[in-house]
């Protein structure tokens, strides 16, 4: 804890992602509708812990990972569709919420390994790993709301322009 290496920073912060995911199980354990999401939770959960170790230890993420990860990914947008078109607030259902946690956790995790990267070799994978992670926690959020009946609040931002929004008001 007393490193001045960066490398402690992202172990907290996976640490911290692992313990959220770790927070989601039980919300969805009695949740038949939600099944695919547990199940895939469970097999995230220590993942987690295997990237925080990848750096310090020998690289336990490996390409079939990240290739099981991307399936994931596209079987969550297969489910949602046109929904994830657009930018969401983070909300919902309980389960839903922390799943938003979880994906900005990994996104946390992915600057703090950024910041490893400026000290030390860190390999890509674990970058492609955690980006992935982040985009696969949001669609699960997505389709967790879906499957419980609760609709996604677009975010419509006053500091960018939207084209829609440019569109109504030609």
């Amino acid at each position: 804890m007393r490193e001045k290496s960066c490398l402690v920073d992202f172990e907290i912060r996976t640490d911290s992602l692992t313990t959220k995911i770790g927070v989601v199980l039980p919300l969805l354990q009695e949740e038949e509708n939600c099944r695919v999401v547990l199940d895939d939770l469970h097999k995230l959960h220590p993942m987690a812990y295997h990237v925080n170790g990848s750096v310090r230890g020998k690289l336990s993420v490996t390409e079939e990972d990240l290739s099981w990860l991307s399936s994931r990914y596209d079987f969550y947008v297969e489910q949602v569709g046109e929904e994830i078109k657009q930018f969401l607030l983070p909300q919902g259902c309980l389960a839903a919420t922390f799943l938003h946690i979880c994906r900005s956790e990994a996104k946390k995790s992915y600057r703090a390994l950024h910041k490893v990267s400026e000290e030390r070799e860190v390999p890509e994978i674990l970058f492609n790993y955690l980006g992935l992670l982040a985009n696969v926690f949001f669609v699960m959020a997505v389709y967790t709301n879906k499957m419980h009946g609760i609709e996604e609040v677009p975010f419509i931002s006053k500091s960018y322009p939207n084209k829609k929004r440019k569109k109504e008001e030609v």
